[in-house]
Order: C-alpha cells, then sequence, then structure tokens
C-alpha cells in the first residue's frame, strides 16, 4: 500500500492495484461561497494532477473536500464516489459515472477495493457527511479515513484495521466550539481499530490560511502527546507524519486470519 499526502485533506491511495485520489484539492485557492475575505487557503506552489486515476472519493460536499476548482480540472471520464451531499457538487460539472454512498453502503472498484461508508463529521445542524473503510480485497488490507475526527461506532465492528488516516489535533472556533476533534478522538480510534498505522490528516502541510475566520481558530495538539498517550496506553500504533508530495510504503504486516 502506498499513500501520497497532498496537503489539507487531500490524498492519492494505492491499495489493491488501484489508484484513489481522495477529498482533491490541488489547483487553485480554497474559499468558502468564494468569500476571500472571510477565509482563503493557498499554497506557494500548485499539487501536480496525479494521472491514471481509477476512481475519485470524496467524503464532503464543501469546497475542502469537493473543490470546485479541482473538480473542473479532472477527467470528467473517471468515476466519483461520494457521500450524497458530494455527489450533488460533481454533477454539476458534468462526471459521468457517479455514485453516492449512504452509510452502511458498499461499492467495488474493478473487483479489487470495496469501500463502505459509514457515518462521519457533522456539517451544520444535522448533515452528517461520510467515513470510509478501503479495504483490498485481496490482501485483506484496511484503510479507514474520516478527515474531522468524528468516529462511529459502527466501524469498530471492523476492527482491526491496517491503517487510519485521521486528525490528531483540535481546532476551535471562540467558545470551544470545535470544527476539528482530533486530540481525543485519535486515541479513542486507536483503542477501538487497532491500526498499525496513523497519518494525521487536516492540518499542517504546506498551506497558508488567510481572512477572518483564519485568525479565530485555535489548534491545540501535537504528535508527541498522541505518541506520548499511546505509549501510556500500551499500543503500538506508529505514527507516520507524511510530507506533502513524497509517495510513501506503508510498512504493514498481514494480520492472522480469525478463527
Amino acid at each position: 500500500m502506498y499513500l501520497t499526502w497532498l496537503d489539507s485533506n487531500s490524498w492519492l491511495l494505492e491499495i489493491g492495484n488501484q489508484r484513489i485520489l481522495l477529498d482533491p484539492w490541488l489547483i487553485g485557492s480554497l474559499t468558502f461561497g468564494n468569500v476571500d475575505w472571510f477565509f482563503k487557503g493557498y499554497r506557494t506552489q500548485e499539487r501536480p494532477i496525479p494521472e491514471n486515476i481509477d476512481l475519485i472519493l470524496l467524503s464532503q460536499g464543501l469546497e475542502d473536500h469537493s473543490h470546485p476548482p479541482t473538480l473542473k480540472e479532472l477527467n470528467r471520464e473517471i468515476p466519483v464516489v461520494g457521500s450524497p451531499n458530494a455527489i450533488k457538487v460533481v454533477q454539476e460539472f458534468g462526471y459521468r459515472d457517479i455514485t453516492p454512498l449512504n452509510f452502511g453502503e458498499s461499492f467495488t472498484l474493478n473487483n479489487q477495493v470495496e469501500i463502505t461508508a459509514f457515518p462521519g463529521s457533522t456539517v451544520g445542524y444535522n448533515l452528517v457527511e461520510n467515513g470510509y473503510l478501503i479495504t483490498d480485497l485481496n490482501s485483506g488490507l484496511k484503510l479507514y479515513y474520516e478527515p474531522h475526527g468524528n468516529h462511529s461506532a459502527e466501524v469498530q465492528k471492523s476492527a482491526p484495521v491496517d491503517v487510519v488516516i485521521t486528525p490528531i489535533i483540535d481546532v476551535t472556533l471562540p467558545l470551544g466550539l470545535p470544527i476539528i476533534k482530533g486530540r481525543k478522538s485519535a486515541l479513542e480510534i486507536a483503542k477501538s481499530l487497532q491500526p498499525q498505522i496513523m497519518l494525521p490528516t487536516a492540518a499542517g502541510g504546506d498551506v497558508i490560511f488567510t481572512g477572518f475566520l483564519a485568525k479565530l481558530l485555535k489548534a491545540e495538539g501535537s504528535l508527541e502527546e498522541l505518541n506520548s498517550l499511546l505509549s501510556q496506553n500500551n499500543l503500538n500504533t506508529q505514527v507516520i507524519e507524511a510530507t506533502p508530495g513524497d509517495r510513501l510504503e506503508l510498512p504493514l504486516q498481514k494480520r492472522p486470519l480469525k478463527v
């Protein structure tokens, strides 16, 4: 299994001989509703668009997961799987092969990879977006992704899971209103899924954020803090901090079959 972090929540997953582009933001700036003064993310150089993509996988419909400029640039012939809210976004851009996944539903990619949707992040007051369990059907290796630290109890039934991509820090607004819940939830998901490897997402990288909202955000937590908590709880999960653009081969061991 190979993973390439492309900043923010964007990943290229190479699993089961398939190349899956996850929540891609690769070109242009990131805004919400095209309001630069409120919030804007940008990088000093754009990420090249990966070649030979087998699937675009979208967890949410918001711009930081279903990024309109990137989706407009990608080949419309690439199949897209996403939350129902994300699918509404790609429908506007003329993609031809689109599959919405509701909670508990699965999609099989070229008989090699199975993708199952779980409840993930809450957006607004009542919209719950997707987290995903991605399984290599040949090796049995499993990867779980949820970008805001909202982990459904249902995913625990899939344990053990080999790789978890999740935030490890908290990002809050004034009065402690959470946007990303990583400090406590990263430890909890490590306990329940027993991953071999955990990779932080949603923070760091080569991205610069500006605007009114960015000034209000407060980040707490660190890799060192998480490693300390994992050790205190006798967990062997290895936390790997990916470098944007670098292709990582994950040192995974096949787990013994359950009897």
